[in-house]
């Protein structure tokens, strides 16, 4: 079961960068490889969101909760069904003096060994790749945003 752990430095801050995340049915608008998140459920602390991605060509589609703690701004996700047996992990952010620094950890299962042991390796770079997309496309929109006021 691969994990990905990606991360990266926004100059904006903690709590700004947090609220960003928090607003998945907006993560398409500028994260390239997200074509859809739909709201399903919203409680207190709680969501439950349906995701459509495009991973080289191959659309891949999921619903997970996400919890959040709004203390220390931490976002827990985890695959309620979807195209992959496992699909979990947090999204991080720590305040830097540069700004925030936000750490996104993947946690998956293809849930077919034969095909894990063929495409494992390139299937942990893909969602790699994918994870510092989505990072990337969070610092643009943060910093453009962030210097146009």
């Amino acid at each position: 079961m691969p994990y990905v752990e990606s991360s990266i430095d926004i100059k904006a801050s903690k709590e700004d960068v947090y609220e960003l995340a928090k607003d998945m049915e907006k993560f398409p608008d500028f994260m390239q490889d997200v074509k859809e998140v739909k709201l399903v459920k919203r409680e207190k602390d709680k969501t439950v969101t349906e995701w459509v991605t495009d991973l080289d060509g191959i659309p891949i589609s999921w619903t997970e909760e996400e919890e959040f703690d709004e203390e220390i701004c931490l976002i827990k996700y985890k695959l309620i069904e979807g195209d992959l047996d496992k699909f979990e992990g947090v999204w991080k952010f720590e305040k830097i003096s540069e700004g925030t620094k936000v750490t996104l950890t993947v946690d998956f299962d293809l849930g077919m060994p034969n095909l894990e042991e063929l495409l494992g390796p390139v299937s942990e770079l893909k969602v790699r790749e994918n994870s510092q997309m989505m990072l990337e496309g969070m610092k643009n929109k943060m910093e453009k945003s962030r210097a146009a006021n």
